[in-house]
């Protein structure tokens, strides 16, 4: 088990203090800055806990329990939450998830609202004549029926789309999601790359079954124009079975790649990037692995959550969260609603949902939500 100390960053335009522990005056900023110095500029909409597979490693054979229709944020209520992110709080990022967000009828009106917002927004910072800057709005997808409302989405606004896929073998996809589905989702990825979608990413959790598909998965990524990026395995699984004996790691994946391919140190897309990038077969392609158990990266991060029940969630492992859905229907103005989710990340946890100066790589608060239910 090893120890990792985090470093507390520096934040560009805001005072010092800010990157101080608990117990010192939140900065006077409107960014989404936390106690550590980090700031929120990406941020993860849940829509809904509803899913068209059922992996093992995020939900149960029978699935999560549905959020009842009213208590789901609706487009409107979502376009609002964006362009307050946007306008207000320093969003530039946003990406909608699940459950599986195509579970969603009104889909295309939520990206429409969050397109509009966004984009309001912008326009209303910007100075001098210059043109607005574009917010990217994007989505995290099974892709199953993706081919059939892809150009209603991009039409509605939608940038890019990143396809949760562990392996290009049919009875193993069947095994994994409990459902033979693995051509359908193949059909969802080619229809984001005609649409142009490009760069289109595939998201696979590592996991044991899989390991020795690895390099299949590479190939065909590699084959298709898609950037193929690992995940380890986090203890965020439904079933609560996760231990870390089980976790393949970013060192026994780039093993078995190695075997295959030869794979060349390209670093980080950017500081604040999970995944950490490696040149294939001298390039262009990449494949990105993000350790999150055994490499933490919490020190960088810079995304805020809200859950499809419309609260703000800091961290995956910190349960504290902060309703804005409720501030929304009981009348609240833009200006209290953004105080609040200030509030709400001022308060993240330093790590992997504790604020323990020294955390070992591998301990992770009890969370009483999965993936599937907090929403990636």
């Amino acid at each position: 088990m090893t120890a990792v100390t985090l470093g507390i960053p520096s934040v560009r335009g805001v005072p010092r203090r800010a990157a101080t522990p608990a117990g010192r005056p939140r900065p006077d900023t409107p960014l989404l800055v936390d106690r550590y110095g980090r700031v929120a500029r990406d941020l993860r909409v849940s829509i809904t806990t509803a899913c068209s597979l059922r992996c093992t490693y995020c939900m149960p054979a029978e699935g999560l329990p549905l959020v009842p229709r009213d208590e789901l944020m609706t487009p409107g209520e979502i376009g609002r939450l964006v362009g307050i992110g946007v306008r207000d709080l320093g969003i530039r990022d946003i990406r909608f998830t699940g459950g599986e967000p195509l579970m969603r009828r009104d889909l295309e009106q939520i990206i429409g609202a969050a397109r509009e917002a966004a984009d309001e927004g912008m326009a209303a910072l910007a100075t001098g004549g210059t043109s607005p800057e574009r917010v990217r709005i994007a989505m995290t997808s099974n892709a199953l029926g993706l081919d059939k409302r892809v150009d209603a989405l991009v039409a509605a606004g939608l940038d890019r789309v990143n396809v949760s896929l562990d392996t290009v073998d049919r009875q193993a996809f069947a095994t994994l999601t409990r459902r033979d589905r693995l051509d359908d989702v193949l059909t969802g990825i080619r229809a984001a790359l005609a649409a142009g979608l490009a760069p289109v990413k595939i998201n696979a959790v590592l996991l044991p079954e899989t390991l020795a598909g690895a390099a299949d998965l590479l190939a065909w990524a590699v084959e298709h124009g898609c950037a193929l990026r690992f995940i380890e395995e986090m203890p965020l699984d439904a079933d609560g079975r996760w231990t870390r004996d089980d976790v393949v790691s970013a060192a026994d994946l780039l093993e078995v790649l190695g075997q295959r391919f030869t794979l060349t140190p390209a670093g980080r897309e950017d500081p604040s990037a999970p995944a950490e990038e490696w040149l294939v077969d001298d390039g262009p392609a990449t494949v990105g692995v993000i350790a999150s158990v055994t490499r933490s990266f919490c020190g960088a991060c810079d995304r805020t959550r809200l859950t499809a029940e419309g609260t703000v969630r800091s961290c995956l492992f910190g349960n504290e969260e902060t309703d804005l859905k409720a501030l929304l229907r009981a009348g609240a103005s833009d200006e209290e609603v953004g105080d609040a989710w200030r509030a709400a990340m001022w308060a993240k946890p330093r790590a992997h949902g504790s604020d323990a100066v020294e955390l070992a790589a591998d301990a992770f608060a009890d969370t009483r939500r999965s993936m599937g239910a907090i929403g990636g």
